[in-house]
């Protein structure tokens, strides 16, 4: 039986996330209290009060969700037996770190320089999200296509592969949320506008793209020890230039979750575990594939069975 970690994205923070292992353990707390110091902020006091509406700002989510997730690994290190990583857009980063690629601290710097400029990017160009529910990926994908034609330079293209009858889009703020109808026209279920601050993995994201890439380019990258799942190209990675570039051109393309889940199907993986906040990848996995085990740690109390099995 093959296992896989799988990392989660933006949307699945939530205030006081982590404060139940800050007061639980010392090596967590010492991890928090180093990730307030690489960042020069108080992310902790963000991520334990909130108030929610800073904590969703993309430029604090970010941080947030790699050190949850990275928390979890350091207080799991030893104790899980794991064969591949993946990380859904964000999620990639804890992935990285947990098939030492890159260190946590360089992961923690390339995660608030990759927040901070899709933040900025957002207001740069503004763009925004929609949750496409029950409509096939090929005729959302020329949906995608004729808006953008016919734009005058607006944009719209396909951002998240999430699960079968669950693909999200992304584009120009004002033109996608005129011609959103297109989709219920061609027979979409529901679409649903996300609380974004921007057109994430689409070319509106060019400008922070550009500046990401000298970031991560001056990142000492290993060799994968455990196979990554590319959001890029749904393949396993293990050459560290391979996936430096994989994580370069991951801002302006879309999030492959479903053609990922598939491959780890493939390749014979039989047990799932979501690490970080929430639970979403453990539905978006269940909606994907079937005959596997899938399970998450969250919360502290879920830790507990790795350190007394």
């Amino acid at each position: 039986m093959k296992t896989a970690l799988v990392f989660s994205g933006q949307g699945s923070q939530y205030v006081g996330m982590l404060s139940d292992y800050y007061e639980k353990y010392e090596k967590a707390k010492n991890l928090i209290e180093k990730a307030n110091d690489i960042l020069g902020y108080d992310l902790k006091s963000i991520m334990f009060n909130g108030p929610l509406e800073v904590l969703k700002e993309t430029r604090y989510t970010q941080p947030a969700i790699y050190l949850h997730s990275s928390v979890i690994l350091e207080l799991t290190k030893n104790k899980i037996v794991f064969d591949y990583t993946a990380g859904h857009s964000v999620g990639e980063y804890a992935a990285l770190f947990a098939s030492n690629v890159i260190s946590f601290e360089d992961g923690l710097k390339l995660v608030a320089k990759r927040g901070e400029l899709m933040f900025e990017a957002g207001l740069e160009k503004p763009g925004t999200m929609f949750a496409i529910i029950n409509l096939d990926d090929e005729k959302i994908e020329q949906i995608c296509r004729e808006l953008t034609e016919k734009g005058n330079g607006n944009i719209v293209v396909a951002a998240n592969y999430n699960s079968p009858g669950q693909v999200v889009v992304s584009g120009s703020k004002d033109y996608l949320r005129e011609n959103i109808e297109a989709f219920k026209s061609a027979g979409a279920r529901m679409v649903k506008e996300l609380v974004v601050s921007g057109a994430f993995h689409s070319p509106l994201l060019d400008s922070a793209k550009e500046k990401l890439s000298e970031e991560i380019n001056n990142v000492k990258f290993n060799d994968a020890v455990y196979p990554i799942i590319s959001n890029v190209y749904a393949e396993p990675l293990v050459n560290a230039n391979e996936i430096k570039n994989a994580l370069i051109l991951q801002l302006t393309s879309p999030v492959k979750w479903t053609q990922s889940v598939k491959k780890l199907k493939e390749l014979n993986v039989s047990k799932f575990i979501e690490i970080g906040p929430g639970n979403v990848l453990q539905g978006l996995i269940k909606r994907t594939i079937t005959d596997v085990e899938i399970e998450g740690i969250d919360k502290a109390e879920e830790i507990e069975k790795y350190f007394y099995n």
